[in-house]
């Protein structure tokens, strides 16, 4: 998958906050998106994160490119932050919140504890993913292939649907850029179309695709993008970016 840009250095903590102005519809259930990069449904008090790859600093080290190995203790403090902002009843990993099949193995002891202090103090509910098809047993949560939360069903990697579903899935790790005076803004983003819902990636050493390449082509017709700037979500129609 042609992601970039190169996964970037530990930093601090992203900006974190519900959108005060934005709401994501679909099957009739409202969404709201966060600055952190979940995806916060009232309705069910859940709390939707997609794509932490918990570890793929280490993985990439395994490989020869050595980055500072902070990615899986800097995606778990964005997490709990928005947990914190929240307080949701539920917590739903949308998949691949871990990079490999390994990585519950490599994870540093503390950061684990941080983990299962996350998995014990909310509901939680790891989906699979194509990284992740068989999540640690011993963090704490149940694992599922999907879920429905209502009318809108919960999954990795988006599939056909028929007239009247609705979905919201992880996987691609949208980005959208837009020119603005003189200059090309690029971010990462939520990408929906009434009937679905693609999120982008939480975690902090993930790349991203752009929303014109052609996975998404093969999703969306017509869609608009939620991007996520420094201190606010901008909606964009879909005809506006690159």
């Amino acid at each position: 998958m042609p992601f970039s840009p190169k996964p970037r250095t530990s930093s601090s903590t992203r900006p974190c906050g519900l959108s005060r102005s934005h709401r994501i519809s679909l099957g009739g259930v409202d969404f709201i998106p966060s600055l952190s990069g979940a995806l916060y449904a009232p309705a069910f008090g859940a709390l939707l994160v997609a794509d932490l790859h918990l570890e793929k600093g280490t993985s990439l080290a395994r490989r020869g490119v050595h980055l500072p190995p902070y990615d899986t203790r800097e995606s778990l403090n964005q997490l709990s932050a928005a947990l914190e902002e929240v307080r949701p009843a539920r917590l739903i990993f949308l998949g691949d919140s871990f990079h490999d099949g390994e990585a519950r193995d490599r994870i540093d002891a503390g950061d684990l504890a941080v983990l299962r202090s996350i998995t014990s103090s909310v509901e939680t509910v790891w989906i699979t993913g194509n990284h992740d098809p068989a999540p640690p047993r011993d963090i704490g949560g149940s694992i599922v292939e999907e879920m429905a939360l209502g009318p809108v069903m919960l999954r990795h990697e988006a599939r056909v649907l028929q007239a009247g579903e609705a979905e919201i899935s992880g996987h691609l790790h949208p980005a959208a850029a837009v020119h603005a005076r003189g200059h090309r803004i690029r971010c990462r983003c939520f990408i929906a179309d009434g009937q679905r819902m693609v999120m982008p990636a939480f975690g902090s050493y993930t790349g991203a695709l752009s929303v014109r390449a052609e996975p998404f082509a093969r999703l969306f017709d017509g869609f608009d993008v939620w991007m996520i700037g420094e201190k606010a979500i901008h909606r964009f129609p879909g005809s506006k970016v690159r």
